[in-house]
């Protein structure tokens, strides 16, 4: 019922044991109270945090390290309504946020896309009717342009420039409308783009071309929560599941050089057929059929139980949060 935002110190990481494990315990260095549940949060910067909110509030939190204290640095009270903004039910669940600073683009259960700045009091651009739809997640592909997500299956591309309140594309899953998730663009190239839905199915896109996905590769048992390339290393792919998995995807080497990872102990994996021919990285998540191509897929958490809620990657680090009400750290995604 009564929520927070902290902040973790879970030490240096040059600070590990011979076998990887961590010295320490984590450290919560501080918290604060937060309205509602917390639907999603970015980093806008070393020391500013940007909340979505059921009760449809963003908040920018401030991190003051000097005295290890949160407080809240701004708030758009609202920013996401179902009827109007001022009945005090009237908030809808603001679902998903994403930054450029000092650009904060928020999406939400009405189908509403906001943007704001940093600092500044009003929206800069609110498209109301964006989607007829629950918005369920947003990203960027480029500074002006940002990638949605739906509840019926489609994925919609938005210039931000334009005053035109239509998506400038729409791509869309075909026949059964399965709801998407989580979206997530190559960080290299941009057009790659990959989804996760209601059915467990990894999509990856070419917005290049066509309107449906290049592939739809099984993948989780239950709903999909999130998807995200490697941010420097993007031949790898991780997401997460209401069915207690976490996949690390793997298009970057044959599996035939390394017979050795068949026999990592506590790691089940499940190997494609693969061909021989050194193909490049681009069409390995482009190709029509990935069974041909090289692709490993391993389960980081082989005995799972509760739902992986989230995930992020920072170098060789994996932090993710499951119902379990705990935070993992994977300090060996490469070991």
């Amino acid at each position: 019922q009564d929520n927070t935002i902290s902040i973790w110190s879970v030490g240096d990481l040059g600070n590990a044991g011979l076998n990887g494990e961590y010295q320490g315990e984590p450290q919560l260095l501080c918290d604060i109270r937060h309205n509602g549940d917390v639907m999603d949060m970015q980093f806008l910067d070393q020391e500013r945090i940007v909340v979505a909110s059921s009760t449809g509030t963003v908040t920018i939190f401030r991190h003051h390290q000097n005295n290890q204290t949160l407080s809240a640095n701004q708030r758009w009270e609202k920013a996401h309504y179902h009827v109007d903004q001022d009945t005090s039910c009237g908030g809808a669940a603001c679902t998903g946020v994403i930054c450029n600073n000092p650009e904060i683009v928020t999406v939400g259960e009405d189908g509403r896309i906001n943007l704001f700045r940093a600092d500044q009091k009003d929206a800069v651009r609110t498209i109301d009717n964006a989607d007829s739809s629950t918005l369920h997640a947003v990203t960027f592909l480029r500074t002006i342009e940002i990638l949605t997500v739906n509840s019926i299956g489609q994925l919609k591309i938005w210039d931000l420039r334009q005053q035109r309140n239509e998506p400038s594309q729409i791509f869309s899953l075909t026949g059964d409308r399965v709801p998407l998730h989580c979206v997530d663009r190559h960080p290299n190239q941009q057009h790659i783009v990959a989804t996760g839905g209601q059915d467990g199915m990894l999509s990856i896109w070419d917005i290049r071309q066509g309107t449906m996905p290049v592939s739809l590769l099984n993948a989780h048992e239950a709903e999909m929560w999130e998807v995200h390339f490697h941010p420097s290393n993007p031949d790898h792919l991780f997401t997460c599941s209401e069915d207690g998995s976490l996949w690390h995807w793997d298009t970057s080497t044959d599996i035939s050089e390394k017979p050795s990872f068949l026999h990592q102990g506590g790691r089940s994996t499940t190997y494609f057929s693969h061909n021989t021919i050194n193909q490049s990285v681009v069409s390995a998540w482009l190709s029509n059929d990935p069974t041909k191509d090289r692709m490993e897929i391993t389960n980081l958490i082989p005995n799972q139980t509760l739902s992986v809620n989230s995930l992020d990657i920072l170098g060789p680090c994996l932090v993710y949060g499951t119902d379990a009400e705990a935070i993992y750290v994977n300090r060996q995604l490469f070991a």
